[in-house]
């Protein structure tokens, strides 16, 4: 067993005044936009409606994350685990559900043998699926003409895991000299052939044509977290169509775009895209994260990334979103780095998965990181549709937090992840001027990520009483003993 010694950061839950908790963001040097009064019920600017550019009103400004639960069947369909994640999502009070999880548009293409997967053979799945959302959001909010449900497209690239959970089988675009070494690739792995990535530019666009038939109103092209969307983005070093120039890094995403402009004509396209990405991280003294090793004077293999590994050069990012606004994708989610690499600033939390380390900055840091990164974004790019995330670490400061950047036209949305897997009803709480309630925060102790990386179901073991009688919940607290 490996000893951790935890950095000695300040929990939320200790900053008890908004006093405490702005004097505790100048003692870590941090900026965060912060209001210390909630607005009454009906003029918080998280109530106000957004109207996208296609006529489609979306009715406030709350939006939930994609997040996966490990637990579809294995041939797809969404199990009574998955419907009941949904069902929360749907009456959570967000009036932009985002894709609700990854869905793979082939089954090599699976992150996990329970993944969801989209196909003809389970579309009247995902129909029943879509009018559960409908319904329950109807029977609680008595309206659904401003609800945007959206199923995030994907494949997983090399962190492919479809037939075992502990068998990774990576399709990789290009040898990746530290992600490569990191996941025991050798140089000469093999890396996916063009005319498998032409087949399964199809599957994206078959998957799109069926999300539409189920009644989704949008699809996202994953490009996010080093999935496979995200990798063609530094495919420098691959040859031919899909590698090299800025043109061929994106034909993936432009030839689907294309695809279902045709054959789904009418469906809103979002993308949810890492702005930023670092070289990957691993544990050191300690077990606090520290950058892996590279053998160069530049980092080239970080989309959004400067040569240095570990900051932040958003001129490509730029340069994608012009491409989005060219191509007609008004909704853009933001987010960073990878949970497979560098989760500290992907998702900031206090407690690291089974697989992971202690972060090596205060988590209140990688918010603002992300925050700040999705400001600036928002502002080079007034037009678009922004979705912002990293709040769930800020817990009782998150409506404090959330209303500043609102209001400050930092985001158009504030994304909700892992909190409302223990507090789904929060987006309504806060819309209705209700106290929090801190016994259902989200702590970030990230149970729901290590029971994954574990095999097992995702969910909230904690704080959700349904997850916390479950088998898993008793194995998951002997593998974190046993670290």
């Amino acid at each position: 067993m490996t000893t951790k010694h935890k950095p000695k950061y300040r929990r939320i839950a200790q900053l008890k005044t908004a006093d405490n908790f702005r004097d505790y963001l100048a003692t870590i040097g941090t900026d965060l936009p912060f209001e210390d009064t909630l607005a009454a019920p009906g003029h918080s600017p998280a109530a106000n409606a957004f109207k996208l550019n296609s006529g489609k009103t979306i009715g406030n400004r709350f939006c939930i994350l994609p997040m996966e639960g490990w637990d579809g069947t294995t041939d797809g369909k969404p199990s009574d685990f998955t419907k009941r994640r949904w069902q929360n999502f749907a009456i959570s009070g967000a009036k932009l559900l985002w894709g609700c999880e990854a869905v793979a548009v082939r089954h090599d293409g699976r992150a996990n043998p329970n993944q969801l997967l989209i196909n003809k053979a389970n579309l009247d799945e995902y129909k029943r699926l879509f009018e559960t959302l409908n319904s329950e959001h109807h029977q609680k909010f008595g309206n659904t003409a401003d609800l945007l449900i959206g199923i995030q497209l994907t494949h997983s690239g090399r962190f492919c895991k479809p037939n075992d959970t502990k068998k990774l089988e990576p399709q990789i675009l290009y040898a990746h000299p530290v992600l490569n070494r990191k996941f025991g690739l050798g140089e000469d792995y093999p890396v996916m052939q063009d005319d498998y990535i032409d087949r399964l530019i199809d599957d994206f666009v078959k998957g799109a044509v069926l999300a539409q038939r189920a009644g989704f109103h949008f699809v996202d092209i994953k490009h996010c977290h080093g999935y496979l969307g995200h990798e063609f983005l530094t495919a420098h070093d691959r040859a031919g169509k899909y590698g090299g120039s800025f043109e061929n890094r994106t034909r993936f995403l432009t030839s689907i775009v294309a695809g279902i402009k045709a054959e789904a004509p009418g469906m809103e396209i979002g993308v949810r895209l890492s702005a930023f990405d670092w070289v990957p991280f691993k544990p050191g003294v300690d077990q606090v994260g520290i950058p892996e090793s590279f053998n160069s004077d530049k980092y080239t293999y970080a989309f959004g990334g400067d040569q240095s590994g570990t900051a932040n050069d958003l001129t490509e990012t730029y340069k994608f979103m012009e491409l989005l606004r060219a191509l007609g994708i008004q909704l853009v989610c933001i987010t960073g780095g990878s949970p497979y690499y560098n989760p500290h600033i992907q998702r900031p939390a206090l407690f690291p998965p089974s697989d992971g380390y202690y972060p090596p900055e205060d988590p209140l840091v990688g918010v603002a990181r992300q925050l700040h990164v999705t400001a600036d974004i928002k502002k080079a790019f007034p037009d678009l549709a922004i979705v912002g995330s990293a709040y769930s670490y800020l817990q009782e400061w998150l409506p404090y937090v959330g209303q500043a950047v609102l209001n400050n036209n930092m985001a158009d949305f504030i994304g909700l992840g892992r909190m409302v897997l223990s507090y789904p009803e929060m987006p309504e709480d806060i819309l209705h001027g209700n106290p929090l309630k801190r016994d259902k925060l989200c702590r970030t102790f990230s149970d729901c990520t290590t029971a994954p990386r574990n095999g097992m179901i995702s969910g909230c073991f904690p704080l959700d009483p349904f997850y916390k009688a479950l088998p898993e919940a008793a194995l998951l607290k002997e593998i974190k003993l046993g670290e």
